[in-house]
């Protein structure tokens, strides 16, 4: 694995920049994404920030916002470097995935467990709470001087994959890196509100469809809710409206791991996974072709729902005997 200075290096030697992370862009993905690219502006880059897929609108207050191009848009540029974020595998990148097929220096940082078996410069850090610390100790090798719009861009990476620093992947060295992003002027109190207390009705007209679907094992230790593409376009909602609806089935007393069934297209299935601690949902997600971390994973299953269903909640049973 490549050093974060080699790296930074790469990243001092490059002219013409291009950034993504992957499909389904959440907090950490953006955030890190838009910290590096306007750090980069900062040391006279040529820089495109890009996204597979359109950012949610949750995420339209972050700095650079309205710098990013959106699929396949980014690949009319001329590109001398590629920096790839918070993405194991080349499927995630969507319609950039045909940017790894160019004459590029290719740089990949990430948190996650996975193979990352593609990249000229790959960095790896499972202990980092979320790819947005790497990305702050990365600014710190490159020189780029403090900043509170980058300081904003990774403060919101940082409580996104933290859960608000609830999560078990939060660290004493995780508040210190937060700390010295308010002593750099970041306003906290304003972006947990337009972060976690601001819904809009389409979200919770999602939720109370989802709810519907609940279910439990009879032990009480696994639960489970699911949204079919069907309701999302009767409601007129997007992906970006089932954010945060597995934390409802997680804060059940009793579950021990929570799942949420999201249908991408008819027959397609995003299954995520989340666990209070004892379970680990990424082992069980690699079962199907999936990933993620310890406490927190993913995977996309094709097939009917109900036998889904039944897959992985045995697929998580039994995984919780093992443990």
């Amino acid at each position: 694995m490549t050093s974060l200075g080699t790296i930074a290096e790469c990243l001092k030697k490059s002219s013409r920049v291009v950034l993504s992370g992957h499909v389904m862009p959440d907090g950490d993905c953006l955030g890190s994404v838009a910290a590096l690219g306007l750090g980069l502006l900062k040391l006279g880059k040529e820089v495109t920030l890009a996204s597979p897929d359109p950012l949610p609108e949750l995420y339209h207050f972050l700095p650079g916002a309205d710098r990013f191009l959106i699929g396949e848009q980014a690949l009319k540029g001329n590109y001398d470097t590629f920096v790839v974020l918070d993405s194991s595998v080349p499927d995630r990148l969507g319609p950039l995935k045909e940017l790894l097929f160019r004459d590029l220096v290719v740089c990949l940082i990430d948190h996650h467990v996975g193979k990352h078996d593609f990249g000229h410069h790959v960095y790896v850090d499972p202990k980092a709470a979320a790819t947005g610390e790497i990305i702050q100790d990365l600014l710190d090798l490159l020189q780029v001087p403090p900043q509170v719009e980058i300081a904003s861009c990774l403060y919101t990476a940082i409580v996104t994959d933290t859960g608000s620093f609830r999560y078990q992947n939060t660290t004493p060295l995780t508040h210190r890196r937060v700390a010295r992003l308010m002593e750099e002027g970041v306003d906290a109190a304003r972006l947990n509100v337009l972060l976690f207390e601001q819904k809009s009705l389409l979200h919770l007209r999602v939720l109370q469809a989802a709810l519907q679907t609940l279910d439990l094992t009879p032990c009480g230790r696994v639960g489970w809710m699911s949204v079919t593409r069907e309701t999302l376009d009767s409601l007129g909602a997007r992906e970006e409206h089932t954010d945060g609806l597995i934390d409802y089935v997680r804060s059940l007393r009793g579950v021990e791991v929570a799942l949420l069934f999201r249908e991408i297209v008819p027959g397609r299935w995003k299954v995520g996974f989340r666990s209070r601690g004892r379970v680990d949902v990424q082992r069980v997600a690699s079962q199907f072709n999936g990933g993620g971390h310890l406490r927190a994973a993913g995977a996309v299953v094709e097939g009917e729902v109900g036998a889904i269903t039944k897959g992985v909640v045995e697929a998580v049973l039994k995984a919780m005997q093992e443990d």
